[in-house]
C-alpha cells in the first residue's frame, strides 16, 4: 500500500489541488482499509489512464430550497461533487429532510464512504448513484444497467453508525479493475434470486435517471434528521453479530 503522501503526490501530479488530492486519497485509503481495494488505489491507476481530466473543475449547486438541491457535477469527479454535497448539508442540515440531486456526477466511489461522513454528523442518509451499464437480466441479453449501489446511515448515540452499502452486483468494477474478475463476470446477485437484485437495479437507475435527465450517470440523497435513536438497541440485540458498518 502507498503511504498517503504518495497517493498525494500521485494525484497532484496529475492536476489535482493538494485539496482535492487529500479528499481522493483519503477516499481510496479508506477503501483499502475496509479490504474493498477495488474501490482503492487501483482507482488511481485508473484515473492515470484517462485521455482527459479536468482537474480544476468544481461542481456547482444550481437549486436550493429547504426541502431539495440540484447539483452539476460541472466536469468535476463524482468522488468531489458528493464530497462537496456533503460538506453543504453537513454546514447547512435540513430543518427536516431534504432531497438532493446530482447530475453528471462520476465516478462516486463507496456510497458508503459518504454515508458515514453524512451519519458521523449526526444525519441520516441514504445515498444511490449510476454507472455503466454493465448488468444484463440474469436470464440473458443486453446490459440494461449500472450495478447501481445503495447505501443507507444511521447516526447512534454511542457514536458507532449503522452504514449499510450495498452494489447489485455480484462484484464491482472494481474488481476488474483490480483484476481478480472479467467485465463478462459482472452480473445481478443472488444466484437463483438474481431477479431480486436486477430489480433493484433497474428501479434505482430509473429513479436516478427521472431526476437527472439527459445528464449522464447521476446520484440522488435523501439527507434527514433522526426522530429517534434505534442503533444502540439494534447492536444489542445483535451483540453476537457484526452488523453493516462495524469497523
Amino acid at each position: 500500500m502507498f503511504p498517503s503522501p504518495d497517493v498525494e503526490q500521485r494525484l497532484a501530479a496529475l492536476g489535482f489541488s493538494g485539496a482535492d488530492a487529500g479528499v481522493l486519497a483519503d477516499h481510496f485509503l479508506a477503501a483499502e482499509r475496509s479490504g474493498r481495494t477495488g474501490h482503492g488505489l487501483t482507482r488511481v491507476a485508473w484515473l492515470e489512464s484517462w485521455p482527459e481530466l479536468e482537474t480544476e473543475a468544481r461542481p456547482v449547486r444550481i437549486v436550493s430550497e429547504p426541502g431539495y438541491e440540484r447539483w452539476d457535477g460541472n466536469g468535476a469527479l463524482g468522488y468531489l461533487v458528493l464530497n462537496a454535497i456533503v460538506e453543504a448539508e453537513l454546514a447547512d442540515p435540513p430543518a427536516f429532510a431534504r432531497l438532493v440531486v446530482a447530475g453528471r456526477t462520476f465516478p462516486t466511489g463507496m456510497l458508503g464512504y459518504w454515508a458515514r461522513k453524512l451519519a458521523d454528523g449526526g444525519l441520516v442518509a441514504a445515498i444511490t448513484a449510476t454507472s455503466p451499464r454493465r448488468l444484463g437480466h440474469p436470464g440473458g441479453g443486453p446490459k440494461l444497467t449500472g450495478t447501481n449501489p445503495l447505501a443507507i446511515a444511521i447516526p447512534s448515540s454511542d457514536g458507532l453508525p449503522l452504514v449499510a452499502d450495498v452494489s447489485m452486483g455480484n462484484l464491482t468494477y472494481g474488481d476488474v479493475l483490480a483484476g481478480r474478475a472479467t467485465e463478462d463476470e459482472l452480473a445481478p446477485f443472488g444466484g437463483p434470486q438474481a431477479h431480486k437484485a436486477f430489480a433493484l437495479a433497474v428501479g434505482l437507475q430509473l429513479f436516478v435517471d427521472a431526476l437527472t435527465p439527459g445528464e449522464g450517470f447521476g446520484a440522488v440523497l435523501l439527507v434527514a434528521k433522526p426522530e429517534a435513536d434505534p442503533v444502540p438497541s439494534f447492536r444489542e440485540l445483535a451483540s453476537s453479530v457484526r452488523i453493516p458498518g462495524d469497523r
